[in-house]
């Protein structure tokens, strides 16, 4: 299994030893998800729960009356 791993491991340095511009494409794809996970997160995901209490059981309660509530309602009204 030990071997197994190692081999992979080789397989994928080797590949990316070989590249040239695909180490310029991974780099804008972390950029990107660093981009999109760390600073658009904090601006228009705020955590709304922390808002709503601080308690995990009022949490819990929240959510699920709100789930509850909204499948209760009929969306055409």
């Amino acid at each position: 299994m030990k071997d197994l791993i190692v081999k992979i491991w080789r397989f994928y340095v080797d590949g990316f030893k070989s590249m040239t511009i695909g180490k310029t494409l991974w780099l804008l794809i972390f950029i990107k998800l660093f981009i999109m996970f760390c600073i658009l997160r904090v601006f228009f995901f705020p955590n709304f729960l922390n808002s709503v209490t601080d308690d995990d059981s009022q949490k819990d309660d929240y959510v699920s009356s709100q789930i509850i509530n909204r499948s209760i309602t009929d969306p055409a009204e």
